[in-house]
Protein backbone atom coordinates (compact mmCIF):
# COMPACT_ATOMS: atom_id res chain seq x y z
CA UNK A 1 0.00 0.00 0.00
CA UNK A 2 1.53 3.31 -1.10
CA UNK A 3 1.95 6.32 1.15
CA UNK A 4 0.24 9.62 0.41
CA UNK A 5 2.45 12.39 -0.91
CA UNK A 6 3.24 15.11 1.61
CA UNK A 7 1.33 18.34 1.02
CA UNK A 8 3.33 20.97 -0.84
CA UNK A 9 4.86 23.66 1.32
CA UNK A 10 4.48 27.13 -0.14
CA UNK A 11 6.74 30.07 0.59
CA UNK A 12 7.18 33.77 0.05
CA UNK A 13 10.23 35.68 -1.14
CA UNK A 14 12.11 37.59 1.56
CA UNK A 15 11.76 40.70 -0.60
CA UNK A 16 8.14 40.91 0.58
CA UNK A 17 9.43 42.67 3.69
CA UNK A 18 11.64 45.18 1.90
CA UNK A 19 10.48 45.74 -1.69
CA UNK A 20 7.44 47.44 -3.22
CA UNK A 21 6.24 49.13 -0.05
CA UNK A 22 3.48 51.49 -1.10
CA UNK A 23 3.38 55.05 0.22
CA UNK A 24 -0.09 56.29 -0.66
CA UNK A 25 0.54 59.91 0.35
CA UNK A 26 3.32 60.24 -2.21
CA UNK A 27 1.93 57.75 -4.75
CA UNK A 28 5.15 55.76 -4.74
CA UNK A 29 6.39 52.20 -4.29
CA UNK A 30 9.74 52.08 -2.50
CA UNK A 31 12.45 49.66 -1.47
CA UNK A 32 13.24 50.05 2.22
CA UNK A 33 16.26 48.58 3.99
CA UNK A 34 17.54 51.52 6.02
CA UNK A 35 17.09 55.25 6.50
CA UNK A 36 20.31 55.96 4.61
CA UNK A 37 19.26 53.80 1.66
CA UNK A 38 15.81 55.44 1.57
CA UNK A 39 17.32 58.93 1.45
CA UNK A 40 19.84 57.95 -1.19
CA UNK A 41 17.40 56.14 -3.49
CA UNK A 42 14.27 58.27 -3.11
CA UNK A 43 15.26 61.63 -1.60
CA UNK A 44 14.77 63.73 -4.75
CA UNK A 45 11.50 62.14 -5.88
CA UNK A 46 10.05 62.23 -2.35
CA UNK A 47 10.94 65.90 -2.10
CA UNK A 48 9.27 66.60 -5.45
CA UNK A 49 6.08 64.94 -4.16
CA UNK A 50 5.86 66.88 -0.91
CA UNK A 51 8.14 65.10 1.56
CA UNK A 52 10.24 68.18 2.26
CA UNK A 53 10.67 68.67 6.02
CA UNK A 54 12.53 66.49 8.55
CA UNK A 55 9.15 65.85 10.19
CA UNK A 56 7.73 64.59 6.87
CA UNK A 57 10.63 62.18 6.45
CA UNK A 58 10.49 60.89 10.03
CA UNK A 59 6.77 60.27 9.66
CA UNK A 60 7.41 58.34 6.46
CA UNK A 61 10.19 56.37 8.13
CA UNK A 62 7.88 55.37 10.98
CA UNK A 63 5.17 54.27 8.55
CA UNK A 64 7.60 52.11 6.58
CA UNK A 65 9.01 50.48 9.73
CA UNK A 66 5.47 49.72 10.88
CA UNK A 67 4.60 48.23 7.50
CA UNK A 68 7.68 45.98 7.54
CA UNK A 69 6.69 44.70 10.98
CA UNK A 70 3.14 44.06 9.75
CA UNK A 71 4.42 42.07 6.79
CA UNK A 72 6.68 39.97 8.99
CA UNK A 73 3.69 38.94 11.12
CA UNK A 74 1.23 38.63 8.25
CA UNK A 75 1.15 34.86 7.70
CA UNK A 76 0.62 33.90 11.34
CA UNK A 77 -1.90 36.67 11.99
CA UNK A 78 -3.87 35.76 8.88
CA UNK A 79 -4.02 32.10 9.96
CA UNK A 80 -5.25 33.17 13.41
CA UNK A 81 -7.98 35.38 11.88
CA UNK A 82 -9.09 32.53 9.62
CA UNK A 83 -9.36 30.13 12.58
CA UNK A 84 -11.38 32.62 14.63
CA UNK A 85 -13.75 33.35 11.74
CA UNK A 86 -14.25 29.63 11.11
CA UNK A 87 -15.18 29.02 14.75
CA UNK A 88 -17.25 32.13 15.52
CA UNK A 89 -18.67 33.76 12.41
CA UNK A 90 -22.27 33.15 11.32
CA UNK A 91 -22.77 33.78 7.58
CA UNK A 92 -25.78 35.65 6.24
CA UNK A 93 -25.71 33.63 3.00
CA UNK A 94 -24.56 30.07 3.78
CA UNK A 95 -25.34 29.12 0.17
CA UNK A 96 -22.31 31.14 -0.98
CA UNK A 97 -20.09 28.67 0.91
CA UNK A 98 -21.44 25.66 -0.99
CA UNK A 99 -19.18 24.10 -3.60
CA UNK A 100 -19.16 26.19 -6.78
CA UNK A 101 -22.09 25.28 -9.03
CA UNK A 102 -22.54 26.05 -12.72
CA UNK A 103 -25.67 28.05 -11.88
CA UNK A 104 -23.43 30.73 -10.32
CA UNK A 105 -21.52 31.19 -13.56
CA UNK A 106 -22.52 33.18 -16.63
CA UNK A 107 -23.50 31.06 -19.65
CA UNK A 108 -20.81 32.81 -21.73
CA UNK A 109 -18.15 31.83 -19.20
CA UNK A 110 -19.31 28.22 -19.12
CA UNK A 111 -19.32 28.08 -22.91
CA UNK A 112 -15.81 29.55 -23.18
CA UNK A 113 -14.44 27.15 -20.57
CA UNK A 114 -16.16 24.17 -22.21
CA UNK A 115 -14.70 25.15 -25.57
CA UNK A 116 -11.23 25.50 -24.02
CA UNK A 117 -11.28 21.84 -22.93
CA UNK A 118 -12.67 20.51 -26.21
CA UNK A 119 -10.51 18.60 -28.74
CA UNK A 120 -8.93 20.93 -31.26
CA UNK A 121 -9.61 24.10 -29.25
CA UNK A 122 -7.34 26.98 -30.23
CA UNK A 123 -6.86 30.65 -29.49
CA UNK A 124 -8.81 31.93 -32.48
CA UNK A 125 -11.80 29.81 -31.57
CA UNK A 126 -11.73 31.06 -27.98
CA UNK A 127 -11.43 34.70 -29.06
CA UNK A 128 -14.78 34.36 -30.80
CA UNK A 129 -16.32 33.63 -27.38
CA UNK A 130 -15.01 36.65 -25.48
CA UNK A 131 -14.15 40.31 -25.96
CA UNK A 132 -10.61 41.33 -26.87
CA UNK A 133 -10.07 44.61 -25.01
CA UNK A 134 -6.56 44.99 -26.39
CA UNK A 135 -4.86 42.54 -28.72
CA UNK A 136 -1.53 44.30 -28.24
CA UNK A 137 -1.70 44.21 -24.43
CA UNK A 138 -3.42 40.79 -24.40
CA UNK A 139 -6.30 42.04 -22.23
CA UNK A 140 -9.65 40.23 -22.50
CA UNK A 141 -13.12 40.42 -20.97
CA UNK A 142 -16.03 38.03 -20.57
CA UNK A 143 -18.97 37.57 -18.17
CA UNK A 144 -17.97 35.38 -15.21
CA UNK A 145 -20.78 35.37 -12.62
CA UNK A 146 -24.56 35.67 -12.88
CA UNK A 147 -26.29 38.71 -11.39
CA UNK A 148 -27.96 36.64 -8.60
CA UNK A 149 -24.60 35.21 -7.53
CA UNK A 150 -22.97 38.67 -7.50
CA UNK A 151 -25.83 39.90 -5.32
CA UNK A 152 -25.58 36.95 -2.92
CA UNK A 153 -21.82 37.37 -2.58
CA UNK A 154 -22.21 41.11 -1.95
CA UNK A 155 -24.79 40.44 0.77
CA UNK A 156 -22.38 38.07 2.47
CA UNK A 157 -19.46 40.50 2.18
CA UNK A 158 -21.57 43.34 3.59
CA UNK A 159 -22.61 41.14 6.50
CA UNK A 160 -19.02 40.18 7.23
CA UNK A 161 -17.83 43.79 7.00
CA UNK A 162 -20.39 44.86 9.59
CA UNK A 163 -19.53 42.01 11.96
CA UNK A 164 -17.02 42.28 14.80
CA UNK A 165 -14.77 39.66 13.21
CA UNK A 166 -11.10 40.66 12.61
CA UNK A 167 -10.33 41.70 9.05
CA UNK A 168 -7.06 41.64 7.12
CA UNK A 169 -6.14 44.17 4.46
CA UNK A 170 -6.48 42.77 0.93
CA UNK A 171 -3.03 44.14 0.04
CA UNK A 172 -0.80 47.11 0.77
CA UNK A 173 -2.71 49.43 -1.58
CA UNK A 174 -6.29 48.52 -0.63
CA UNK A 175 -7.42 49.24 2.92
CA UNK A 176 -11.02 48.05 2.57
CA UNK A 177 -12.20 44.62 1.52
CA UNK A 178 -11.96 40.94 2.42
CA UNK A 179 -9.38 38.18 2.04
CA UNK A 180 -11.39 35.24 0.73
CA UNK A 181 -9.18 32.56 2.28
CA UNK A 182 -9.76 34.11 5.73
CA UNK A 183 -13.51 34.13 5.14
CA UNK A 184 -13.41 30.45 4.15
CA UNK A 185 -14.26 30.94 0.47
CA UNK A 186 -11.03 29.68 -1.06
CA UNK A 187 -11.91 25.98 -0.99
CA UNK A 188 -15.56 26.11 -2.13
CA UNK A 189 -15.33 29.03 -4.59
CA UNK A 190 -11.90 30.14 -5.77
CA UNK A 191 -10.01 26.85 -6.04
CA UNK A 192 -12.65 25.16 -8.25
CA UNK A 193 -12.95 28.35 -10.30
CA UNK A 194 -9.19 28.24 -10.94
CA UNK A 195 -8.86 24.51 -11.49
CA UNK A 196 -11.98 23.78 -13.54
CA UNK A 197 -12.45 26.95 -15.55
CA UNK A 198 -9.60 29.46 -15.44
CA UNK A 199 -6.76 27.03 -16.08
CA UNK A 200 -8.05 25.83 -19.49
CA UNK A 201 -9.08 29.37 -20.49
CA UNK A 202 -5.72 30.83 -19.56
CA UNK A 203 -3.86 27.99 -21.27
CA UNK A 204 -5.21 29.22 -24.62
CA UNK A 205 -5.01 32.95 -23.91
CA UNK A 206 -1.57 32.82 -22.30
CA UNK A 207 0.05 29.56 -23.45
CA UNK A 208 3.37 30.46 -21.80
CA UNK A 209 1.66 29.55 -18.48
CA UNK A 210 -0.09 26.40 -19.72
CA UNK A 211 -0.24 23.87 -16.89
CA UNK A 212 1.63 26.09 -14.44
CA UNK A 213 -1.13 27.93 -12.54
CA UNK A 214 -1.08 26.02 -9.27
CA UNK A 215 -2.00 28.63 -6.62
CA UNK A 216 -3.83 31.91 -6.22
CA UNK A 217 -4.50 34.81 -3.88
CA UNK A 218 -8.11 36.04 -3.95
CA UNK A 219 -9.60 39.09 -2.31
CA UNK A 220 -12.43 41.57 -2.66
CA UNK A 221 -11.63 45.27 -2.69
CA UNK A 222 -14.09 48.03 -1.82
CA UNK A 223 -14.17 51.62 -3.05
CA UNK A 224 -16.51 54.12 -1.39
CA UNK A 225 -16.71 57.77 -0.28
CA UNK A 226 -14.57 58.31 2.81
CA UNK A 227 -12.65 55.09 2.13
CA UNK A 228 -10.45 54.06 -0.81
CA UNK A 229 -11.59 55.98 -3.90
CA UNK A 230 -8.87 55.16 -6.44
CA UNK A 231 -5.88 52.89 -6.96
CA UNK A 232 -2.41 54.08 -7.89
CA UNK A 233 -0.44 52.63 -10.76
CA UNK A 234 1.12 49.25 -9.93
CA UNK A 235 1.67 45.72 -11.17
CA UNK A 236 0.42 42.55 -9.49
CA UNK A 237 2.34 39.91 -7.58
CA UNK A 238 0.92 37.34 -9.97
CA UNK A 239 1.52 35.81 -13.36
CA UNK A 240 -2.09 36.46 -14.44
CA UNK A 241 -5.01 38.38 -12.94
CA UNK A 242 -8.81 38.12 -13.08
CA UNK A 243 -10.70 41.24 -11.93
CA UNK A 244 -14.51 40.99 -11.66
CA UNK A 245 -16.67 43.96 -10.57
CA UNK A 246 -19.47 42.65 -8.35
CA UNK A 247 -21.36 45.97 -7.92
CA UNK A 248 -22.95 47.84 -6.24
CA UNK A 249 -24.13 51.00 -8.03
CA UNK A 250 -21.29 53.35 -8.94
CA UNK A 251 -19.89 55.78 -11.46
CA UNK A 252 -16.26 56.37 -12.39
CA UNK A 253 -13.37 54.23 -11.21
CA UNK A 254 -12.36 53.02 -14.69
CA UNK A 255 -9.30 50.79 -14.94
CA UNK A 256 -6.34 52.03 -16.92
CA UNK A 257 -3.56 49.92 -18.40
CA UNK A 258 -0.05 50.69 -19.56
CA UNK A 259 2.54 48.26 -20.87
CA UNK A 260 4.47 45.60 -18.96
CA UNK A 261 6.31 47.19 -16.06
CA UNK A 262 9.71 46.24 -17.51
CA UNK A 263 9.09 48.30 -20.66
CA UNK A 264 10.41 51.87 -21.11
CA UNK A 265 7.65 54.50 -20.99
CA UNK A 266 5.31 51.81 -19.73
CA UNK A 267 2.51 54.27 -18.93
CA UNK A 268 2.54 56.23 -22.17
CA UNK A 269 -0.99 56.49 -23.64
CA UNK A 270 -2.77 54.28 -21.08
CA UNK A 271 -5.84 52.34 -22.17
CA UNK A 272 -8.99 52.99 -20.11
CA UNK A 273 -11.54 50.22 -19.51
CA UNK A 274 -14.93 50.78 -17.89
CA UNK A 275 -16.25 48.27 -15.35
CA UNK A 276 -19.22 46.06 -16.24
CA UNK A 277 -20.74 44.26 -13.24
CA UNK A 278 -20.20 40.50 -13.45
CA UNK A 279 -17.75 40.73 -16.35
CA UNK A 280 -14.14 39.82 -15.64
CA UNK A 281 -11.05 41.49 -17.05
CA UNK A 282 -8.17 39.08 -17.74
CA UNK A 283 -4.63 40.46 -17.96
CA UNK A 284 -1.01 39.68 -17.24
CA UNK A 285 0.11 40.48 -13.71
CA UNK A 286 3.08 42.46 -14.94
CA UNK A 287 0.83 44.87 -16.82
CA UNK A 288 0.98 48.31 -15.20
CA UNK A 289 -2.52 49.36 -14.22
CA UNK A 290 -4.59 51.33 -11.74
CA UNK A 291 -8.09 52.71 -11.13
CA UNK A 292 -9.34 56.23 -11.73
CA UNK A 293 -11.16 57.97 -8.85
CA UNK A 294 -14.63 56.70 -7.97
CA UNK A 295 -17.36 59.14 -8.91
CA UNK A 296 -20.37 58.09 -6.85
CA UNK A 297 -21.65 55.02 -5.02
CA UNK A 298 -19.75 51.90 -3.94
CA UNK A 299 -17.72 49.54 -6.08
CA UNK A 300 -16.71 46.03 -4.97
CA UNK A 301 -14.36 43.95 -7.12
CA UNK A 302 -13.26 40.35 -6.80
CA UNK A 303 -9.58 40.05 -7.73
CA UNK A 304 -7.84 36.71 -8.23
CA UNK A 305 -4.08 36.65 -8.62
CA UNK A 306 -3.13 33.45 -10.46
CA UNK A 307 0.35 32.17 -9.72
CA UNK A 308 2.71 29.59 -11.21
CA UNK A 309 5.32 28.26 -8.78
CA UNK A 310 7.42 26.75 -11.58
CA UNK A 311 7.82 30.23 -13.06
CA UNK A 312 8.27 32.31 -9.92
CA UNK A 313 10.63 29.80 -8.31
CA UNK A 314 13.12 30.95 -10.94
CA UNK A 315 12.39 34.68 -10.87
CA UNK A 316 10.44 36.62 -8.25
CA UNK A 317 8.12 39.02 -10.13
CA UNK A 318 8.45 41.67 -7.42
CA UNK A 319 12.23 41.94 -6.96
CA UNK A 320 13.17 40.41 -10.35
CA UNK A 321 15.76 38.15 -8.73
CA UNK A 322 15.95 34.49 -7.83
CA UNK A 323 13.68 34.31 -4.77
CA UNK A 324 15.11 34.10 -1.28
CA UNK A 325 12.51 31.67 0.10
CA UNK A 326 10.87 31.99 3.52
CA UNK A 327 8.29 29.45 4.75
CA UNK A 328 4.78 30.86 5.00
CA UNK A 329 1.21 29.90 5.79
CA UNK A 330 -1.22 28.51 3.20
CA UNK A 331 -0.30 29.32 -0.39
CA UNK A 332 2.22 31.92 0.79
CA UNK A 333 3.15 33.96 -2.26
CA UNK A 334 3.08 30.90 -4.51
CA UNK A 335 6.74 29.87 -4.31
CA UNK A 336 7.96 26.36 -3.46
CA UNK A 337 11.35 24.87 -2.65
CA UNK A 338 10.91 22.33 -5.41
CA UNK A 339 12.99 22.61 -8.55
CA UNK A 340 10.60 23.01 -11.48
CA UNK A 341 10.96 21.31 -14.80
CA UNK A 342 12.34 23.40 -17.64
CA UNK A 343 10.74 26.83 -17.87
CA UNK A 344 12.02 29.47 -20.29
CA UNK A 345 11.72 32.61 -18.15
CA UNK A 346 12.95 34.82 -20.98
CA UNK A 347 9.93 33.80 -23.06
CA UNK A 348 7.59 34.98 -20.31
CA UNK A 349 8.74 38.60 -20.19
Amino acid sequence: MGTAAAPRRFCRCACFCSENLYVARYGLHVRFRSEQQLRQDYGPILSSRGCVSPKDFQQLLGELEKEVERRQRLGQESAARKALIASSYHPARPDVYSSLQDVALAPEFLAAAEYSTSPGADLQGLLQRLETVSEEKRIYRLPVFTAPFCQALLEELDHFEQSDMPKGRPNTMNNYGVLLHELGLDEPLVTPLRERFLQPLMALLYPEYRGWLDTHRAFVVKYAPGQDRELGCHYDNAELTLNVPLGKVFTGGALYFGDLFQAPSALANPLEVEHVVGQGILHRGGQLHGARPLGTGERWNLVIWLRASAVRNRLCPMCCRKPDLVDDEGFGDGFTREEPTTVDVCALT
